[in-house]
């Protein structure tokens, strides 16, 4: 399945034991190994609430946007 995160097309491997045919947010982070605690994701230009990421399937297409908190002082 292709879809594009942060503007640049990706690919994602077709389902195998590891992955589900229909991969959902919470799984497409933990497979791009990024740590969930301070993302924000928008799935087709719509936030979507961490709560919300288990029921968010993706699909063909999709655009995803994926952004990082950083802090500081």
């Amino acid at each position: 399945m292709r879809i594009q995160i942060n503007g640049e097309p990706h690919d994602l491997p077709a389902s195998t034991a590891d992955l589900p045919s229909a991969m959902n947010l919470v799984e497409l982070i933990a497979y791009l190994k990024l740590a969930p605690e301070r993302l924000a994701v928008e799935h087709n230009r719509q936030v979507v609430r961490r709560a919300d990421w288990s029921r968010t399937f993706l699909s063909e297409g999709d655009q995803i946007e994926i952004v990082h908190f950083v802090g500081g002082g």
